[in-house]
């Protein structure tokens, strides 16, 4: 995880410390020992790894070999409901102007042909940490600063944490069944895949997983793929966890049809990208200077019954919904998910639900661009 992103907090640290985020940017040779707060070095000639303690002032302090690394000092501690302390980690990609030496990244996703990625972890008992993979991706090129798309993946969480937003169901990728969170730090949408028990090795489709962040309409093949990185997020203790190997591939190309298998709780199995068998229609009926409503209605325009439908996007910055009617409409941070209620959850080919809403505004009123049917991308207007 980035650095600014997970709190308040986490920014002035940054601002207190200036952007600093490169430091040493020198091939490292096995068993090279990184305590700078942002400290980073290559190995392979391919990745960075780098410290990352940017929630503490503790020390931290990491052993880099020639495959991976590992965590020898960890004196930071942080509650268990906030952020973690560091996110020490190694990554192919950009990384606050820290490029990989010759990353194909930041790459449109609609150019990427395959992504690949396997991890070998080494845990230890006693502590708290999550072991997860951080991808990042934005509407831009972006090589600097925060981007507006975070995916995390879970292969192992230690104690009482949990990633940000609430769960909106489960999906089936990589051979497994992932528990999905959505939600928002304030700074960045973020969806997180987590692994119900902990998995100590993954060689897997980064686009799988990206295929099912498209489909929940979080972004489009627009987008860039800015960096896969994986490492440890401890809020107490971590000495001992380890990076014992880690590669990244990505190759431009045609990117393949389909998603992920099983597709989100109660959608589809492998829905393709752009699939219009849906369209929402998006209506503010009435807006004021700190308030707003919305008529919103989805039509089904495919060949099949949909037999109960859950709608999720993302309202622009400073919306937030109060009331709803027709639909069962919850929020977590910008994300928005709406479910039918008893009498409207069936729409025949053709067909249309209805459902409303009021919410707040604090800023100027816009309109959210994307939206996803039971996790299957929907035209809009």
């Amino acid at each position: 995880m980035r650095r600014p992103i997970r709190t308040l907090l986490a920014a002035c640290l940054m601002a207190a410390g200036g952007l600093v985020a490169v430091v040493a940017a020198n091939p490292a040779s096995a068993d090279t020992q990184i305590c700078d707060q942002y400290g980073s070095t290559t190995i392979g000639g391919r990745y960075v790894v780098q410290n990352n303690r940017w929630g503490t002032s503790a020390q931290q302090c990491i052993n880099v070999t020639s495959t991976g690394f590992a965590i020898t000092t960890q004196q930071g501690s942080a509650p268990t409901n906030g952020a973690p302390v560091s996110y020490p980690s190694i990554f192919l990609g950009c990384h606050y102007t820290n490029c990989s030496p010759g990353s194909p990244l930041p790459m449109q996703l609609g150019s990427i042909g395959s992504a690949t990625s396997s991890i070998s972890y080494n845990y230890v008992s006693g502590a708290i940490y999550d072991a997860s993979y951080d991808i990042w991706l934005d509407p831009t090129p972006k090589k600097d600063g925060v981007n507006q798309m975070e995916v995390m993946i879970w292969l192992n969480r230690q104690g009482s944490i949990q990633p940000i937003g609430s769960v909106v169901g489960n999906v089936n990728i990589a051979g497994r069944t992932w528990e999905v969170w959505r939600g928002s730090n304030g700074s960045n949408n973020v969806i997180s895949y987590v692994a119900p028990s902990a998995i100590s090795s993954l060689n897997f489709s980064v686009l799988d997983f990206l295929a099912d962040v498209r489909n929940r309409g979080a972004i489009t093949n627009a987008w860039y793929l800015t960096s896969i990185q994986a490492g440890f997020e401890p809020w107490q203790g971590g000495a001992g966890l380890a990076v014992n190997s880690f590669s990244a591939t990505v190759n431009g190309g045609t990117p393949p049809t389909g998603g992920p298998t099983g597709g989100p709780t109660g959608g589809p199995t492998n829905p393709p990208p752009g699939n219009s068998s849906c369209r929402v229609t998006y209506k503010p009926t009435s807006t004021w200077n700190n308030g707003f409503t919305a008529d919103v209605t989805v039509t089904n325009t495919g060949s099949s019954t949909i037999n109960g439908w859950t709608l999720t996007y993302n309202l622009p910055s400073g919306q937030q919904v109060t009331n709803a009617w027709n639909a069962t409409v919850s929020q977590s941070g910008s994300a928005v998910t709406a479910r039918n209620i008893s009498y409207n959850g069936t729409i025949a080919p053709g067909g249309t639900a209805n459902f409303g809403y009021q919410g707040t505004l604090n800023g100027s009123y816009s309109s959210p661009t994307s939206f996803a049917l039971n996790g299957t991308a929907c035209a809009t207007g």
